[in-house]
């Protein structure tokens, strides 16, 4: 079968083509391209889907975190947590600000950082928690959380991959993805499940205080213009951006009932494979399905990918140069083998087609494709 899209962002984009063009539209003749009305009620919209918490929109993903971190006046040389399996991202606005990022292993089941191995990690000069809830499903966050209050620490949510994931604590209580810690950043990439049509990122919190501080460094640190009263950066998400994710944003949750019904298709057909594992499903997390990851099992990886793409299945893979092995974060003392189960991960994850216009002949077949390989 030929056309098969890791994501089809056409397919999407012509099933709401209507409301996106008027709201294109309507920013043309607007004219207002930057901070104009759309970016203000995007941000309105989304603030109510995270139940009222406040929303900052913001330039990308990366940029939230940096302002994130930037707003909790994080210093040179504190410390902050992180899983070693993630992108890049996570760890790249830590070396920015001139933080330590400390690599933590995950969990080969949920590919999340492994929080009862977070302790061992904290020293004086800890800071913060980067908890990412990878391919789409929430971190840990009842551990974390009480280790966070015990010492004193920021926990910075990194809900790119998860947005509009529900976490529930033991107690109940259901929260959702970047609402769980003191700040939430999620990037508005295109191919996110919420994907805007360029970049775009925001960042998520319940402290007012907070959110102003960085609604200011978004602006140049000014909340009146002309009026630097700390150090900022320029990272506005355009009034374009704004009008296409506030048409998206209602379909978010249909978006997400789209991956899950994928996901299940795909769990039902492949569970048998004996040379794969599909993905575990964390019982505090539902699962937005930003990807859908397996583990292969006793076959070539790189041999198995290129079968599927010969049969035009496409695939990626997730990310397979661990960060403490790549060259711009190797430190003394953290080489090959230093995280056994990321290490593992990087060798033997592949991720399949998933997207919300994905049909039943193109899920069949790739999963006929999958059982029908020899190694």
């Amino acid at each position: 079968m030929k056309g098969i899209k890791m994501v089809d962002l056409k397919g999407q984009y012509l099933r709401i083509k209507n409301e996106i063009d008027a709201a294109i539209q309507d920013v043309l003749l607007g004219t207002d391209f930057i901070q104009g009305a759309q970016v203000k009620r995007f941000a309105e919209h989304l603030s109510v889907y995270h139940q009222g918490a406040h929303v900052i929109p913001c330039g990308n993903g990366t940029d939230a975190l940096q302002i994130a971190m930037m707003a909790l006046e994080l210093k040179p040389g504190d410390e902050v947590i992180l899983p070693v399996h993630t992108y890049v991202a996570t760890a790249e606005v830590i070396a920015l600000l001139g933080l330590t990022p400390v690599f933590t292993e995950v969990n080969e089941e949920t590919f999340n950082i492994d929080p009862h191995l977070i302790k061992e990690k904290i020293t004086a000069k800890t800071k913060a928690i980067v908890p990412v809830h990878l391919y789409g499903q929430c971190a840990e966050m009842t551990p974390i959380i009480k280790m966070a209050k015990e010492y004193n620490l920021f926990v910075i949510e990194d809900l790119a991959q998860a947005i509009g994931a529900q976490y529930t604590f033991p107690t109940g209580e259901s929260k959702k993805a970047g609402t769980l810690g003191h700040v939430g950043c999620t990037s508005f990439f295109p191919s996110k499940n919420l994907g805007a049509y360029g970049d775009g990122g925001a960042m998520i919190t319940t402290d007012q205080a907070l959110a102003d501080k960085m609604q200011m460094i978004c602006n140049h640190g000014q909340r009146i213009k002309y009026h630097h009263d700390i150090i900022g950066v320029n990272s506005r998400l355009d009034t374009l951006q704004a009008a296409i994710l506030n048409v998206k944003l209602k379909y978010l949750d249909d978006y997400t009932k789209r991956r899950n019904k994928v996901a299940g298709f795909y769990d039902t057909q492949l569970k048998d494979v004996p040379f794969i594992k599909t993905p575990a499903r964390a019982p505090y997390s539902t699962h937005a399905f930003h990807q859908y990851t397996l583990r292969t099992d006793g076959i070539d990886r790189d041999h198995f990918k290129k079968y599927l793409e010969e049969k035009g299945v496409p695939t990626m893979i997730y990310y397979p140069v661990p960060l403490h092995l790549q060259k711009a974060y190797q430190r003394p003392g953290f080489g090959e083998g230093s995280f056994p189960v990321t290490e593992k991960l990087s060798k033997t994850v592949i991720s399949l087609p998933i997207h919300t216009e994905m049909s039943e002949d193109e899920l069949l077949y790739i999963c006929h494709s999958i059982k029908n390989y020899h190694g």
